[in-house]
């Protein structure tokens, strides 16, 4: 969105919007347009909306449209050579990584759970591979300690679109050098799942901090209580200082600190310090703090979440 927006008020002539069919959304899963749709609607633009870019009718489309260059970000399907061929300075694509780290579905929230200082953003040119395109710009961002993947994204997104811009800017000058990927530094980011959003409480707090943080806001982390779902949001880890970090929990067990649950203090163990839980959302019902939700479900000492013998719904595993 914000990149169509950032070349709607550059001096760039968009001559049309390439977008993925609209999806089924909500609870009545009625088709509903995307944003992207709407504003390239409210300014008069043709839409083409293939469900894969490799139809011919697409393509004769596009040709029609004659773009000099078609830029692209989080378009989500492989650009078959045919619709690569029709504008003349190829696809370029807005990346949210630096590459070759992270390629691709799921860059911001691989960086996230993996912990990364920096990361950034990379238009590079579309090529067979999934991106592997000779690089035309970058910019880098800070990962900052309690980002979530939504936060971080959200930055990247306006960054990236005015980086995007300025590399169109450069192309039409002619003061652009495509550079190619160095063969070292490559790591992938396939799409996250709901499966890979289960927290691994036998894992140590950081690890389990980085991952919510990373499933946040989706795919959204969530893990089991009594054979029921929890999803979770940013857990806290504490400092091995913390007066309560004394507490030895086992991987998963609950706790609410005796005479604390006031101040929204409801541990669980990992394998190094305890976690402390923020906002909760148990089966069926609104996001809360967890001490509001453990006020009511009183969970009993001994109380573990995510157990490993607890069956998981594939029902649970597409929510």
């Amino acid at each position: 969105m914000q990149s169509l927006l950032a070349l709607l008020g550059s001096r760039h002539d968009v001559v049309g919007v390439v977008t993925r069919p609209d999806a089924a959304a909500g609870r009545g899963r009625r088709s509903r347009p995307s944003p992207v749709r709407l504003v390239a609607e409210a300014h008069g633009l043709p839409v083409l909306d293939p469900e894969h870019p490799r139809e011919p009718a697409f393509v004769e489309a596009l040709a029609a449209l004659a773009p000099d260059c078609v830029p692209v970000v989080a378009y989500g399907a492989l650009v078959p050579r045919a619709a690569r061929e029709v504008p003349r300075h190829g696809w370029v694509n807005l990346h949210f990584s630096l590459l070759p780290a992270w390629r691709g579905a799921a860059p911001v929230q691989r960086a996230v759970m993996a912990g990364d200082d920096v990361t950034g953003a990379t238009v590079f040119r579309l090529e067979a591979g999934m991106d592997t395109g000779p690089v035309l710009g970058t910019m880098t961002e800070r990962v900052r300690a309690r980002d979530t993947a939504g936060d971080l994204l959200a930055r990247l997104a306006d960054a990236g679109a005015g980086l995007l811009v300025q590399v169109l800017d450069a192309m039409e000058l002619g003061a652009v050098q495509a550079v190619p990927q160095p063969e070292d530094g490559v790591s992938l980011a396939p799409k996250l799942l709901p499966a890979d959003a289960r927290v691994d409480f036998t894992r140590p707090a950081v690890a389990v901090d980085r991952h919510v943080r990373g499933c946040t806001p989706a795919p959204g982390a969530w893990t089991t209580i009594e054979g029921r779902r929890l999803k979770l949001g940013p857990v806290e880890p504490l400092d091995p200082v913390h007066p309560l970090t004394g507490d030895v929990l086992a991987p998963g067990e609950l706790r609410v600190v005796d005479g604390a649950v006031l101040v929204g203090t409801v541990l669980v163990g990992t394998s190094t310090t305890p976690v402390r839980l923020g906002t909760v959302q148990p089966e069926g019902k609104a996001p809360m703090p967890a001490a509001d939700w453990a006020r009511g479900a009183r969970p009993g000492p001994g109380t573990l979440l995510g157990r490993p013998d607890e069956p998981t719904t594939d029902e649970d595993l597409r929510a």
